[in-house]
């Protein structure tokens, strides 16, 4: 038995396929989903995501949304979600030095949250690109 995952952001579909296993942070602590979870709606934060395949483990950015779990099949609707094998480094590097200079000017206190967000989104991402080719197989 496995479980289906969709994982959605509004500008497509990230991630499609039958898997064994899902663990995400949530806001009620970090979960891992095997067939035949319990149905769950709940907030998903950022976070590393590790979907596990045919014994391997797959790492995607997620930077929240909300998950639903109903009869093994999982539907993550994201704000933002990207595969660790698609994060490109080098413009995730300038997304990063960008964010933060903008929150060494401080210009207001929207724009310091904006740049804010934005320096933990990329530095999510170069942490989940640093798993890429270092999937484990058991």
């Amino acid at each position: 038995m496995n479980l289906h995952l969709e994982i959605i952001t509004p500008e497509k579909i990230v991630y499609k396929d039958d898997v064994s296993e899902v663990t995400v942070k949530t806001d009620n602590g970090q979960i891992s989903i095997l067939p035949g979870h319990v149905n769950l709606l709940t907030k998903v934060l950022p976070c590393e995501m590790i979907v596990k395949k045919d014994n391997q483990e797959h790492f995607l950015a997620i930077t929240g949304g909300f998950l639903e779990i109903n009869n093994n099949n999982l539907n993550l609707l994201a704000d933002y979600a990207i595969r660790a094998e698609d994060i490109e480094i080098a413009k995730i590097q300038e997304a990063q030095k960008k964010a933060e200079n903008m929150i060494k000017d401080k210009a207001s206190e929207k724009e310091f949250r904006v740049a804010e967000a934005e320096l933990q989104k990329a530095l999510l991402q170069l942490h989940v690109a640093s798993k890429r080719g270092k999937r484990k197989t058991s």
